[in-house]
């Protein structure tokens, strides 16, 4: 830092760098307390980090708005839903009624219902996934080589059950999901590697075996209700965070937009024998603005994290999970599709990976569809890189021709198109080494980080991780003033038959580790 700064008491009690969802908990869990948190966001215009709201595209006479993409509230997000709840802020979710696996390899495109078989499957987790060999569709989209590699398939499955990386400190270096189901057959490969893509947001084999593993545990080996979500009424992300802002700022805390923190230090003390490494404070600078604080929440995204680290504090060897990006296309149309799901995921030889119908989700496009019979679909599209980078005319067409595949009765029938690249924020789950992932509390007194790429053993993801670890760096933060902390909600135990399986498992990986010890 070159420029003077005072050291007097900050009018703010803590400074949060990033206004998304683990920003905004942290915030509103301080709030609630009677602090006053400043919220400092580098957007200019909106808030919420992956669930602000965009700009509007009109069709026709009809307006727009467009967002990161279409996003899910799950069952397991409970502390997420908690806060909203406990502020009268939960929307009336939209719940989501089938999901629809469309596959395209040499001999064609073929689809099956998948959705409800999973979350409403009559056999017990682990073995919820047999439902889905009771539905002809499902049948005619796989064949015999399918049939013979269900070992390898369920043994997947089965290390989910008893490898807990989060909980138990596994990041099973070097691993990835792609080494793992390399000797799958092509449809259930193709079935599998389009659930982690869709949750994951990347290729198999960029996926550590570690992140997969978890996201398998939290969202549908251990209990069959973990796969029931929901979608985010009228506005998307904006029906959250919105809200959100408002009642941090009514209850005395403050949100800046464009306020893009280039530089951190520490505001040195004395030292002590007692207390060598303690600070008067931090130093937050933006530009020609310099801010200071007692303590810090960084929560902001991944790589955002790592260039702030690195500004701040110099080249560092520490661990952070890989940022993505993405690209959200949306096609109108003056026509509906046949009947189907209202949602679903492209796998094989597609260009995109998955969709959703909008008039079957959101009101402002549910009012188009009954006034002019159109639709509406949103598909993303996560990579290869070089995909992304191909030029938006090229992607568009290749999207547009391989929708067509699927939905042949639409053909002729688009009147308009959008393409929306999304920067690299997306963070694919991973677990580095103890000693250099961030966590929660860091090394800096002071100074605690919030956010889903955080190391912390929530077994939780995305949103709820956000909302999770914003709720943990506040406490952190109250508990340094004396204030009362905030519980957080536990997670739903496993199904019995699931729960089973993975003592057994984990007892045999005991006495394993004994034998080797001797």
């Amino acid at each position: 830092m070159t420029k003077e700064v005072s050291q007097k008491p900050d009018p703010h009690d803590a400074i949060i760098i990033g206004a998304g969802v683990a920003g905004l908990s942290a915030a509103l869990h301080l709030a609630e307390r009677g602090l006053r948190p400043l919220v400092l966001e580098s957007d200019t215009r909106f808030i919420g980090g992956r669930l602000a709201g965009g700009e509007e595209i009109e069709v026709g006479a009809w307006k727009f708005r467009l967002e990161h993409g279409v996003h899910g509230i799950w069952s397991p997000y409970r502390n997420l839903q908690a806060m909203l709840a406990r502020h009268n802020l939960r929307p009336v979710f939209v719940p989501a009624q089938e999901e629809l696996w469309i596959y395209r390899d040499e001999n064609g495109v073929r689809s099956a219902a998948v959705g409800t078989a999973i979350r409403h499957s009559i056999f017990p987790a682990p073995l919820h996934y047999l439902q889905l060999f009771l539905r002809p569709r499902f049948l005619l989209t796989i064949d015999v080589r399918d049939w013979l590699k269900l070992f390898h398939t369920w043994s997947v499955l089965v290390m989910s059950l008893g490898v807990d990386p989060f909980g138990e400190d596994q990041p099973l270096d070097g691993h990835m999901l792609g080494d793992y189901i390399g000797k799958w057959s092509p449809a259930l490969r193709a079935f599998f590697t389009g659930l982690a893509r869709n949750g994951l947001s990347t290729h198999s084999d960029q996926i550590p075996l570690a992140g997969f593993l978890a996201f398998l545990r939290f969202y549908t080996s251990l209990r069959r209700d973990a796969w029931s979500f929901s979608y985010l009424p009228e506005d998307g992300g904006t029906s959250i965070t919105e809200p959100l802002a408002e009642r941090i700022k009514a209850l005395g805390g403050e949100i800046r937009l464009g306020k893009r923190v280039e530089k951190l230090a520490a505001i040195p003390t004395e030292p002590t024998q007692d207390e060598s490494s303690q600070n008067n404070g931090w130093i937050v600078q933006c530009g020609e603005e310099l801010f200071t604080g007692k303590q810090i929440i960084l929560a902001v995204d991944s790589a955002s994290a790592e260039a702030l680290f690195t500004n701040s504090f110099g080249k560092n060897d520490l661990y952070f999970p890989r940022s993505m990006a993405n690209a959200i296309v949306r096609l109108w149309f003056d026509r509906s599709p046949q009947n189907g799901p209202e949602s679903g995921m492209f796998t094989g030889n597609f260009v995109m990976h998955n969709f959703f119908w909008l008039e079957r989700i959101y009101a402002p496009y549910r009012k188009w569809h009954k006034a002019t019979g159109g639709s509406a679909i949103e598909v993303h599209i996560y990579g290869p890189d070089e995909t992304l980078a191909q030029p938006d005319a090229l992607l568009l067409a290749r999207v547009v021709s391989d929708f067509y595949r699927s939905y042949p009765e639409m053909r002729g029938h688009l009147i308009q198109q959008h393409l929306q690249h999304n920067a690299a924020v997306h963070t694919l789950p991973s677990l580095g080494p103890k000693d250099r992932h961030p966590g929660v509390e860091t090394s800096w007194p002071g100074f605690f980080c919030a956010g889903d790429w955080v190391r912390d053993p929530l077994p939780s993801f995305f949103l709820e991780r956000a909302c999770g670890t914003g709720i943990k760096a506040a406490n952190l933060v109250l508990q340094s003033r004396g204030l009362e902390t905030w519980p957080l909600l536990a997670y739903l135990p496993p199904e019995p038959l699931a729960g089973w399986i993975e003592k057994r498992m984990r007892r045999g990986r005991e006495q394993v580790r004994k034998k080797r010890n001797k």
